[in-house]
């Protein structure tokens, strides 16, 4: 049985982990590592320390679907909407630009980091968190992996998901196995940056506005703006409401070498601007979205031997 580790328990992480369990059966033992302490990646969501059901999604907001994207996708959103992991989302989103002909959006009634799950569940992979990958060296036909901290282990193949730089940063064999027009290619890829501040409230605090969510486009600060369990549709006197804020890029990369407690005191000053009169807080949640988005490269896979090592993909 060949062993397989897959870097990064983000979507494409999950999903890779899913589809290769779904090709090879019982063929494969596949293991998924990730640095930090739970599923999600860019697909994150946190919940209140106070209260459980109290959720916020720091990351991706909804999941929009193109008329191309259902039909080539449509497998997959069948699975989800069936299993109930993605619901049409029917709250207003103010300030929305439709792309031309048209889409549909969807919505995670118990968070986005749902969806990664779902796929790790499918997968059955076993998934071990604190794991940062700092090491790769080729032995033999495999390949000896090692996490900070930890013992190294030997996989037959490994597949990198996380973002292009740290990607370029692991030590051992993987850079100087790398053709020159592929690394050319991985150092060209850019990335966007932004914060993400999450707010959780008490069950008896209201927020007062006709929308779910907003996007904003006068703000020095603020680019998008959601009431959490109101876009989520899920708004109940037993469980308090949460507001999620994404900065703007240019923010962010203004800001991008400060400390979060800095950043956070800045949005909350113009989040109190744009919606005076809000409710104290119950905790608050500041996330620092290094990369963010990738830019506008084309989608390739980056090989050493035969082993799929990254991939380079735009997002939508």
């Amino acid at each position: 049985m060949s062993r397989v580790l897959i870097v990064g328990a983000g979507l494409t992480g999950s999903v890779c982990a899913c589809l290769l369990r779904r090709e090879m059966a019982n063929k494969v033992k596949i293991v998924v590592w990730d640095k930090s302490r739970g599923t999600g990646g860019r697909m994150s969501t946190s919940r209140s320390p106070s209260d459980a059901s109290c959720i916020v999604d720091l990351g991706a907001q909804y999941i929009t679907a193109t008329p191309h994207y259902a039909q080539i996708h449509h497998n997959f959103y069948e699975e989800l909407l069936a299993s109930g992991v993605l619901k049409p989302l029917v709250s207003l989103v103010e300030g929305e630009v439709v792309k031309v002909g048209g889409q549909k959006n969807y919505i995670t009634p118990t968070g986005v980091s749902s969806i990664v799950k779902h796929f790790l569940k499918q997968s059955g992979a076993e998934v071990l968190f604190d794991h940062h990958v700092t090491h790769i060296y080729r032995k033999g036909s495999s390949w000896e992996v090692s996490p900070k901290g930890r013992a190294p282990e030997q996989f037959d193949a490994v597949v990198l998901t996380m973002p292009v730089p740290q990607i370029l940063q692991l030590q051992g064999d993987v850079g100087s196995l790398l053709e020159d027009s592929q690394r050319l290619l991985l150092e060209a890829v850019s990335y966007s940056s932004r914060y993400a501040l999450g707010l959780f409230y008490k069950a008896q605090a209201h927020i007062h506005v006709p929308w779910a969510a907003k996007y904003i486009s006068n703000n020095p600060c603020i680019r998008f703006i959601a009431i959490d369990n109101k876009k989520r549709n899920l708004e109940s006197s037993e469980c308090g409401p949460s507001i999620v804020v994404h900065t703007s890029v240019p923010f962010a990369m203004k800001h991008l070498e400060e400390t979060n407690q800095q950043v956070e005191a800045i949005i909350l000053e113009e989040l109190n601007k744009l919606l005076p009169g809000l409710p104290q807080p119950d905790s608050i949640k500041c996330q620092k979205w290094r990369y963010s988005q990738a830019g506008d490269q084309r989608p390739q896979n980056i090989c050493v031997g035969d082993h799929i090592v990254g991939s380079v993909r735009a997002w939508p």
